[in-house]
């Protein structure tokens, strides 16, 4: 039972933190909720930074999430501009930036991930990006549109959904791009050999350069600006931008102070949390980026990074934070758009779990469903590219656990509902 005395402290203003408090009230909550941003932005959302605001697509407002004068509307106390700086268990408090110390009953922390830094010279150079935060974005549009009309370059530091939608992104401006990705495909480590090739022709077909099998070694400048890029193959590209695509690391500086068990970061570390997305402390949760979950239907411990998760992720948490008996196993998703090709991943299958790849469609015209199935012939992940109204389906067909005929999935005359048990 919870009561309008009670106190529930969000800390991070993203998409999972935003859609707790939301939840928190519409399931009847009448306490006091505070959610607790860094930026002084209102809560908004992410893809659009890389996709359709990059793009110039959309414009500012599209990207917030309520309006701003829905938080007054909802009695939800917000505090922009202020980062959470402490966290002390015991007494239950939470101390922010400038000195206020707040109580809570409970806690959500929705601290979300950070874009992991270059380590190499040069990275104070004008002109080296980073894509996370809506100010990132906002420059970066404006960097973008001024390579394409001086036809200059763009050199991106990795070829994951970050740095491969940029280049599209860039391309569509007008820029030159040079990939530089360790891997000797693009998403190689997310889609595997199998898939990778097919986005690198695709950006290949846009115009991107890619230097595969190398990494950045140095940002090399000129009165305080970019000109080029070393690798460590002894390669030197003209650069005048560069954009850190490497990845983000979980923030969980927080948590760590504050004594709460974190996941292992060989495995993507973040906070470690239960089905019922709860800390090591019964009285915290985590959720969004941060939070490593005991997924139930995966059978493992995982960290999402994508939109869908916050959305979903968010909601599950401040449900479990008002006692409802929560399990969070949604399937994994995310969707990406890159020129004229959109896709929707469905499950979770890393590097050495799956034994095979099947896909049924036309390939060569990017327009089918590829599956990832375990040695055993269970569905662990879906990939619709150009194909659309299925993703329900793989969803369902990775939920049953079935073991699947791969004859069966590369049919197109086989409607995929039918394979479900």
């Amino acid at each position: 039972m919870v009561d309008a005395h009670q106190t529930f402290v969000i800390v991070g203003g993203g998409l999972a933190g935003a859609k707790a408090a939301e939840t928190l009230r519409s399931e009847g909550f009448t306490g006091r909720v505070i959610l607790i941003c860094d930026e002084r932005d209102h809560p908004y959302e992410r893809p659009p930074l890389s996709k359709g605001y990059l793009l110039g697509k959309e414009e500012r407002d599209s990207v917030f999430i309520h309006e701003p004068a829905w938080y007054a509307q909802a009695h939800i106390e917000l505090h922009l501009g202020q980062p959470a700086v402490h966290l002390d268990p015991a007494g239950r408090t939470v101390r922010l930036g400038d000195g206020t110390l707040i109580a809570y009953d409970k806690l959500l922390l929705a601290t979300g991930a950070e874009p992991r830094r270059l380590d190499i010279p040069g990275t104070g150079l004008a002109g080296v990006h980073h894509l996370r935060r809506l100010a990132h974005a906002e420059r970066l549009r404006g960097v973008l549109a001024s390579l394409g009309r001086e036809s200059d370059r763009l050199v991106i530091a990795g070829a994951g959904w970050i740095g491969l939608e940029v280049a599209a992104a860039a391309r569509s401006y007008g820029a030159e791009v040079t990939v530089v990705e360790p891997a000797p495909t693009a998403l190689h480590g997310i889609l595997g050999p199998e898939l990778g090739a097919l986005f690198t022709d695709l950006h290949r077909e846009h115009g991107v350069r890619f230097h595969f099998g190398a990494r950045l070694t140095e940002i090399v400048g000129q009165d305080g600006m970019v000109v080029a890029v070393r690798t460590d193959d002894g390669e030197e590209h003209p650069a005048h931008d560069v954009l850190a695509a490497i990845g983000a690391a979980p923030r969980t500086a927080l948590a760590e102070q504050a004594g709460l068990d974190l996941a292992d970061p060989q495995a993507g570390g973040g906070i470690a949390v239960d089905a019922a997305l709860r800390t090591s402390d019964p009285y915290v949760h985590a959720a969004g980026d941060v939070a490593a979950a005991d997924h139930p239907l995966l059978d493992t411990r995982i960290r999402v990074e994508h939109w869908a998760n916050a959305l979903n992720g968010g909601p599950a948490a401040a449900r479990a934070m008002l006692g409802q008996d929560i399990s969070y196993d949604r399937v994994p998703y995310f969707f990406s758009d890159q020129y004229d090709v959109g896709m929707e991943y469905s499950g979770y299958a890393p590097p050495g779990s799956y034994a095979q790849v099947v896909c049924r469609g036309d390939v060569a015209k990017r327009q089918f469903v590829a599956f990832w199935l375990a040695a055993d012939g269970r569905l662990l992940a879906g990939m619709n590219v150009n194909v659309w109204d299925v993703a329900e389906t793989i969803q369902q067909l990775i939920r049953s656990g079935a073991p699947l005929e791969p004859t069966a999935l590369a049919d197109p005359d086989v409607p995929l509902a039918s394979l479900l048990p």
